[in-house]
């Protein structure tokens, strides 16, 4: 563990022949805005001004947890060291999580894997609503053994811990590696979109889509989050993006937020703002994968950890369908609705019903471990059944140029 508060600690034969290169914006992808801090950056996934448009903690945590961020290099480096200062979200009285992982990747090709010690720790009462930060040193993650020819140098950072980055070393120069031409795939869901439970940064259903679409994921995934928000709207707009996607319908379900009078419409509003700043982009507007316990039965859901793990229940009654409260079922009906609708004159407007990534089969063999998130298996099918989908064949992405 090292402290870059501490410049003036003992000189040992591994800190001597390493060099520090300072983290830029030239060496990060995937983040919207990258934040000063006391110890270094703090990758953000929506701007300052949008941030600034909502008081929830839960989008406050979820958009600066950097899922889909990295950084990227060329170097002919055979160790490569990265101090950050990590804030992890726990539940007193609960087991706490695993260590996030960091990912890395060696000219696209997996080639190691790390976790950090020492940061911040958020606690959560369940029973009181409280939430107590307690704060820890930074931390170091260590890669050697590299092979010692030049090569691209990726490390993806952990899409469950907000990562503020410190410091990079390592024992060979490091330079910026230039934009390649691939497309940006702009890709905005919830926690499933994220990563949750998902095995590793680099393995999230949107990351393993992109690196078998052969494009650079922007992911705005945010858990819990996504809530048709006009502010993540304005973001989508304003991105410079290739390719778009947007999954929508869990969130709306599970946190009980609208009915399906106000669900048509700000749908479209949603939409709109999107194709103010991309008119003619290739945009795939996404429906729920199979949620069993929202397939009919409304919102809202409630945690449950009498097994002394996270789980997930919905908790409303079925028959409420009536008075236009959602299910998933009613989500997709409307959003295939919408998206026929609309593409009679936007003919780059497409629908995936999300039962084709993750279905009735799929959950008797993959079943979802908390009741509402795939496991690491299930978010490589998923991965790839997007992939082939949406970049193979005659697939909405196909053949789009940059």
């Amino acid at each position: 563990m090292t402290s870059p508060s501490a410049p003036d600690a003992p000189a040992t034969a591994a800190t001597t022949r390493l060099t520090t290169t300072p983290v830029t914006a030239d060496l990060v992808r995937g983040a919207i805005e990258l934040e000063p801090t006391e110890h270094g950056l703090a990758p953000h996934r929506l701007p300052a001004w949008a941030r600034a448009q909502c008081a929830d903690g839960q989008l406050a945590m979820a958009e600066a947890q950097p899922a889909g961020v990295r950084l990227v290099f060329r170097t002919s480096a055979t160790t490569v060291e990265l101090d950050t200062l990590r804030t992890r979200v726990g539940y007193r009285d609960i087991p706490p999580r695993p260590d996030g992982v960091y990912d890395l990747l060696v000219d696209g090709e997996p080639a190691g894997q790390a976790s950090t010690t020492g940061g911040r720790i958020r606690l959560l009462d369940m029973a009181t609503g409280i939430a107590e930060t307690q704060d820890g040193p930074v931390g170091t993650v260590r890669f050697e053994g590299l092979p010692g020819r030049v090569k691209d140098v990726e490390i993806w950072l952990p899409h469950t811990e907000i990562t503020e980055l410190v410091e990079l070393r390592t024992d060979a120069p490091v330079e910026p590696v230039a934009r390649d031409g691939r497309r940006v795939w702009l890709h905005h869901g919830s926690s499933i979109s994220h990563g949750s439970n998902a095995a590793s940064p680099a393995t999230t259903w949107p990351a393993l889509a992109a690196s078998l679409g052969g494009v650079e994921l922007v992911n705005l995934g945010f858990g819990g989050s996504a809530m048709l928000d006009p502010f993540t709207a304005r973001t989508l707009r304003d991105t410079p993006a290739d390719l778009i996607s947007v999954k929508i319908g869990i969130n709306l379900v599970n946190a009980d937020v609208m009915r399906l009078r106000a669900f048509g419409p700000a749908v479209h509003g949603f939409l709109d703002t999107i194709r103010e700043g991309h008119p003619t982009t290739p945009l795939l507007v996404v429906a729920p994968i199979l949620c069993p316990i929202h397939e009919d039965t409304p919102g809202p859901g409630a945690v449950d950890f009498s097994s002394g793990t996270l789980q997930f229940a919905a908790t409303g009654d079925p028959a409420e369908r009536a008075a236009g409260k959602l299910t998933l079922t009613v989500i997709r009906e409307e959003l295939a609705r919408i998206v026929a609708q609309r593409a009679a004159d936007d003919p780059a407007l497409y629908y995936l019903d999300g039962r084709d990534l993750y279905g009735e089969a799929d959950s008797a063999e993959l079943p979802l471990p908390d009741r509402l998130h795939p496991d690491g298996p299930a978010h490589r099918r998923i991965g790839e059944r997007f992939a082939a989908h949406a970049f193979g064949g005659d697939g909405p992405f196909a053949g789009v140029k940059a």
